[in-house]
C-alpha cells in the first residue's frame, strides 16, 4: 500500500510516518521551505512531493498511484491576526484535497481534525462523537476552521470517498520537539505560579499515532473517533509534570482580577510581537471549563490502552 501523508514534516504527521510504515510505503506532501528537523533520521525512505495544499496541480500530481491519504496538514493558532490563514490552510486547503482525491480517483482518506472540532457548550460537560456544532463563546476561530474543514472531508464521503475523521485532544510530544502541543511543557519548566481552573484533555502522541493506525486496520470507514485518554483539572495535571520534571508545581488558580491582567498585557505583547502566547478572551474561558471529551468509542473498538500520565512525562523529558 501507498500511503501518502500531509503534514508528514509537522508533529503528528512525523509520528504517523514511523507508526505507518508498518503498513506500506510511505509518501510525503511538503512544501519547498518546510523543515525536515522531525523526520530526519529515519531507517526507511520517503518518497516526496514538493505541492502545498493550495497547489491542485502538485496534489493530483502527488496523488498519482496511492492508496490511502492522511490529511494531517494544518494550521494551529489563537492569534486573532491570523483569522484568514486559518480558513485558507483548514478549509480551502482541505476542500483542494478533496477535490484532487475525487479527481484522481483516489478512495481512503483518514482525515486528522480536532477535537476543536466537534465544538464546545457551556452547558454541555461530557462531549462524544454525536454532540451537534452550535454556535457559542467557547469556539475560537481555529475550531470554527477545523469544523470547516471537516465538512470538507464529509462532502468527500457524499461524493464516494471512504473517509474516516480522527479528532485527538491535546497532544503531548516531546520536549524537544519544539511544536505548538510542546508549549505546554514551559509551563513548568518557566516556573508559572498559577495554573487555569479548569480541566486538560490530552493523549500521548505515541498513543494517538498507534489508534490511527488500528483504525486504518479496522478499515472503519465513514466514521468519527475522539481521540483522548483523559480529562484532568489542570492543577492535577501541571503537580504530575512538575514532579517529573523535578520543578515546583503552580499553585495559584488563574482567575478573576489576574486572569483579566494576565489576557490584557499578552494582548499588548501579541500586538507588539513580543509574544505567541495563546491567552486570550476566549481561550483564558475555555481554559476555566470542566469539560470531558468522551473517547471509549475508539477505546472499544480498539481495545485500547493508554501510557499513563507519567510515563508520558518521563519519556517526554
Amino acid at each position: 500500500m501507498k500511503i501518502l501523508i500531509t503534514g508528514i514534516t509537522g508533529l503528528l504527521g512525523s509520528y504517523l510516518a514511523k507508526e505507518l510504515r508498518a503498513l506500506g510505503e510511505i509518501h510525503g506532501l511538503r512544501r519547498k521551505q518546510s523543515s525536515d528537523k522531525l523526520i530526519q533520521g529515519l531507517d526507511f525512505p520517503i518518497h516526496w512531493h514538493e505541492g502545498s495544499l493550495a497547489d491542485m496541480d502538485a496534489l493530483e500530481s502527488a496523488l498519482q498511484e496511492i492508496d490511502l491519504v492522511v490529511h494531517c496538514a494544518g494550521l494551529v493558532s489563537f492569534n486573532p491576526a491570523d483569522t484568514d490563514r486559518l480558513y485558507h490552510v483548514n478549509v480551502e486547503g482541505t476542500a483542494n484535497l478533496i477535490n484532487a482525491l475525487l479527481n484522481t480517483g483516489v478512495k481512503k482518506l483518514v482525515h486528522v481534525s480536532s477535537v476543536a472540532a466537534i465544538g464546545r457548550s457551556i452547558e454541555a460537560k461530557i462531549i462524544d462523537e454525536n454532540f451537534k456544532w452550535t454556535e457559542s463563546p467557547l469556539n475560537t476561530e481555529y475550531a470554527v476552521s477545523k469544523y470547516w474543514g471537516e465538512l470538507e472531508a464529509w462532502r468527500g464521503a457524499q461524493e464516494g470517498l471512504d473517509v474516516m475523521v480522527v479528532n485527538p485532544s491535546v497532544l503531548l510530544p516531546k520536549v524537544e520537539d519544539e511544536r505548538s502541543s510542546a508549549s505546554v511543557y514551559q509551563f513548568i519548566l518557566k516556573g508559572n505560579s498559577f495554573y487555569p481552573t479548569g480541566n486538560i484533555n490530552y493523549l500521548d502522541i505515541r498513543d494517538a499515532a498507534e489508534m490511527i493506525r488500528k483504525l486504518i486496520q479496522k478499515e472503519a470507514w465513514g466514521e468519527r473517533f475522539i481521540l483522548n485518554a483523559a480529562s484532568i483539572p489542570f492543577r492535577d495535571f501541571f503537580e504530575k509534570m512538575a514532579t517529573v520534571f523535578q520543578k515546583s508545581a503552580p499553585t495559584k488558580p488563574a482567575k478573576g482580577l489576574i486572569l483579566n491582567l494576565a489576557v490584557f498585557f499578552t494582548g499588548i505583547g501579541r500586538k507588539l510581537g513580543l509574544t505567541e502566547n495563546p491567552l486570550n478572551k476566549k481561550t483564558a474561558k475555555i481554559a476555566s471549563q470542566k469539560i470531558t471529551f468522551d473517547g471509549s468509542k475508539a477505546v472499544q473498538l480498539l481495545d485500547f490502552e493508554f501510557k499513563s500520565l507519567e510515563d508520558t512525562f518521563s519519556w517526554a523529558k
